[in-house]
């Protein structure tokens, strides 16, 4: 079973965008007739899709982390929409009113969410569902009487959405600066990335008790009243698929227990198998007060976000009388609930998890074994998530403004491409090559697409 519509070749498709469509973080003024021609995705089978010119491509990236299931279950997707749609097309989850069907997938995910998550806020993607985790929090500590809460922690390099609060934590001036200064006050600290690191701190034990000691000079030296949460993603995905040390996440639960604040685990990525886990945080010991999912919720089927709330928070918002004066049109829309519970339902019968599980060591190391290359300086990652990071031509490991730009900026992006494969190329501080292909894909698809990268990056480090 296919996905597919029937329209006209990339290039007049291309002209048609650079008329009356505005992209997502893109150039817009260069898409069109006069431009480069726009990557036009028709349709998907499996884990590949077509571009409107009929190429075929390797989806090394599931959408943006969203199809953990691929493009073939089209028609088990569509009989759960038909069935919702003719039972309720819609109605809000808004002033004590709620339907079934978010009723039903919020119970649903309760019993697979970490250790005393219990309750669910529902909104339409990523952004929304961490916009919300910050009024939560803000909400929980002025309810406990403790409204003087009003800054966050984040890590730096995080990305945590482009909304004007999720901004807030997103550590990137090239996209926050354009928008003003910051709604939320948030300091930064370090992200566990040890590449380039060297001696003791390549211990896990001494690599922890810095960060863990340097997050607690911050709260200290901001003052633990003024902090209301702190926001990590297990996996860290912006600058490559940084993984934790052992021993990081309970060392959080250890600060926000010792100091009053919230933890919030970002899991719109690594949540629904990415890493092998219904959510990512479970495979680095994370207890978190919060958790942030969206992408593969659905399975990119449709859109939609939640967030989901520990019972230490819901006791307190649950207070007589207290009211959670927050919400979204949309959020826990029926069409949409109803596909994320077709999704689990499919992750669950068709032991999508299992699959992840048996596979993850052989990508790691074939993903591991691209270190032989002069290009590639660290490979990391976890389950089907991983990231090369590049090193160039300068003796510090950058890269000339010469061979980012023949290299970063055009082979290796078009190389992999060409060779039928969509990966995700990083041109910015930290070059990087990363992927993370459908949860359905096998050994062999694994394989090729290995080999692709490692051909490609072979290719780009003779041009050094």
């Amino acid at each position: 079973m296919t996905t597919s519509t029937t329209r006209t070749s990339s290039g007049e498709l291309s002209a048609s965008a650079s008329r009356h469509l505005l992209l997502n973080m893109t150039p817009n003024g260069s898409v069109g007739t006069d431009g480069d021609n726009l990557f036009v995705v028709q349709r998907g089978e499996g884990p590949y899709v077509d571009d409107a010119d009929g190429r075929r491509y390797i989806d090394g990236l599931s959408g943006l982390y969203c199809c953990q299931l691929g493009y073939s279950y089209a028609a088990e997707f569509a009989e759960a929409a038909d069935r919702q749609l003719r039972e309720l097309c819609f109605s809000p989850l808004w002033s004590a009113s709620a339907h079934p069907t978010a009723i039903e997938l919020a119970e649903r995910l309760s019993r697979i969410a970490p250790v005393d998550i219990e309750h669910t806020f529902f909104s339409g993607g990523g952004a929304e569902a961490v916009e919300t985790a910050w009024k939560i929090a803000r909400k929980y500590h002025a309810l406990r009487g403790d409204p003087g809460r009003t800054k966050a922690i984040a890590r730096r390099g995080a990305y945590h959405g482009l909304t004007v609060g999720t901004l807030s934590f997103t550590d990137d001036p090239g996209l926050k600066e354009p928008y003003g200064p910051p709604a939320i006050e948030t300091r930064f600290v370090s992200h566990t990335n040890r590449f380039g690191l060297s001696g003791e701190l390549a211990d896990d034990a001494a690599f922890t008790a810095r960060l863990l000691r340097e997050l607690e000079d911050v709260i200290l030296a901001e003052g633990p009243e003024t902090i209301a949460m702190l926001i990590a993603e297990p996996v860290q995905n912006r600058g490559g698929c940084i993984t934790p040390p052992e021993g990081y996440w309970p060392g959080l639960r250890t600060l926000a227990d010792r100091y009053g604040f919230l933890l919030v685990a970002d899991e719109v990525i690594t949540a629904f198998g990415r890493l092998g886990e219904w959510f990512g945080g479970d495979r680095y010991g994370a207890r978190p007060d919060i958790v942030t999912v969206a992408k593969g919720i659905t399975a990119g089927y449709a859109p939609m976000g939640a967030t989901l709330v520990g019972t230490k928070v819901t006791e307190v918002l649950n207070r007589p009388g207290a009211i959670l004066n927050h919400g979204y049109t949309f959020g826990g829309h029926p069409l949409s609930a109803a596909i994320a519970l077709r999704s689990l339902d499919i992750m669950e019968r068709d032991r999508i998890l299992d699959n992840v599980r048996a596979l993850q060591d052989h990508l790691a190391t074939r993903m591991t074994s691209l270190k032989t290359l002069p290009i590639v300086g660290d490979v990391r990652g976890a389950g089907f998530f991983y990231a090369c990071e590049l090193v160039g031509d300068l003796d510090d490991g950058g890269f000339s403004d010469t061979a980012r730009a023949a290299l970063v900026a055009d082979l290796i992006p078009r190389r992999l491409r060409e060779a039928g494969l969509l990966a995700r190329v990083y041109n910015r501080a930290a070059p990087l090559v990363q992927i993370a292909p459908p949860l359905i894909s096998d050994r062999q698809l694994l394989d090729r697409i290995a080999d692709i990268i490692a051909d490609t990056l072979d290719e780009a480090s003779a041009r050094l």
